[in-house]
């Protein structure tokens, strides 16, 4: 019986959960906040995650969720990055700069102030490649805990920033629009990009690229999909699992334990990730003096990360998809290089305290 019950209890909690999910994201979808989708799984798994439930999304899963993100990015993108990057490609680099410094100097700070125990902020103030730097912060006297806490702290705060800043500042229609890819799609496009999707998230993943799962289905769909090889498409129901996959992945990391060790510094983290965020929300009002762009899509463009999170809001709305998503995807890359070595300069550059 006691067998029987620890094999029921995580069904229950997995019904409760999802069921928790749909009424709080059809909520937020009717209000016409955007990635409802993703914002109401998201936020419920951090309250069952907190409360001890003990789920977790399988790996394979969160990646299968990021491969569908790829293919919807895909659809809406197609082939316009490569002549974005070319028509602007030295002002994508410079706010990719700007949004890597930003961290670094957040990081620096906090560390010379001691806010974060031993060289943590300098870890978790990057803004992105999270498993980069949990991997590699225990190394060089960070708590691994603390950095994991405050890179998903970011991620969060990113989503709910951006969500909120596409809420007061993008006026939308009465019904939020479907994402771009869902809708009527024939069997035949949906195999299709299921097949992309597979294709794509093992190359990338076979090459060691970062958020291989992501990235490789969005390149490849989109090359096919803009030289006309293939059409690009999801049904919804497929969509709107993966957004829940990635909501319920960010949520469930906030566990009661974690919750625990990082209590004492969470101001400092809360700190660390709207200084972040503020110093890319303010080069974002730069970017709209520079460029005839609007300030929803320098704002997204300049989030400092996810890239799948930013995806989905991005698709949502009428930003700039290929700006955006220029802009992020080389965010990353530069995150991943560029993150682990201003860490370490960071704990090198500020002294240890004496004894």
């Amino acid at each position: 019986m006691s067998q029987l019950r620890s094999h029921l209890r995580p069904l229950a909690l997995w019904g409760a959960l999802v069921a928790v999910s749909a009424l709080l994201a059809y909520g937020l979808y009717r209000a016409q906040f955007p990635a409802a989708l993703l914002v109401g799984p998201m936020l419920t798994a951090i309250a069952f995650g907190v409360g001890g439930a003990g789920l977790g999304v399988p790996r394979p899963a969160f990646m299968a969720a990021q491969a569908m993100i790829g293919c919807l990015v895909a659809h809406a993108v197609t082939g316009s990055i490569v002549a974005t990057l070319r028509a602007d490609g030295f002002i994508i680099v410079a706010v990719v700069l700007v949004t890597v410094m930003a961290g670094g100097v957040v990081g620096w700070a906090l560390t010379r102030l001691r806010v974060l125990p031993g060289t943590t902020a300098a870890w978790g103030s990057s803004p992105g490649g999270a498993a980069a730097m949990v991997a590699m912060s225990e190394q060089f006297g960070a708590d691994p805990r603390l950095v994991a806490f405050m890179q998903y702290v970011r991620v969060v705060a990113v989503v709910l920033t951006a969500s909120l800043v596409t809420r007061f500042i993008f006026s939308g229609p009465d019904t939020p629009p479907a994402p771009s890819g869902a809708g009527s799609v024939g069997v035949l496009s949906t195999f299709t990009t299921l097949a992309v999707a597979a294709i794509g998230a093992a190359i990338a993943l076979a090459l060691r690229l970062p958020a291989g799962a992501l990235i490789g289905p969005m390149v490849l769909g989109a090359a096919l999909h803009a030289t006309g090889l293939a059409d690009m498409a999801l049904p919804a129901p497929i969509l709107d699992l993966a957004y829940a996959a990635i909501g319920w992945y960010v949520g469930l990391r906030f566990t009661r334990e974690t919750l625990g060790v990082t209590l004492r510094a969470l101001p400092g983290i809360l700190v660390a990730t709207f200084a972040v965020i503020l110093l890319c929300g303010g080069w974002a009002w730069a970017l709209t003096h520079i460029l005839a762009i609007d300030f929803l899509t320098a704002f997204l463009a300049t989030s400092p990360g996810g890239l799948d999170s930013v995806a989905i809001i991005a698709v949502g709305t009428h930003a700039d998809v290929s700006f955006v998503l220029a802009v992020q995807t080389l965010r990353l890359f530069v995150v991943l290089v560029t993150g682990p070595l201003l860490a370490k300069w960071i704990t090198r550059a500020v002294p240890e305290r004496s004894a």
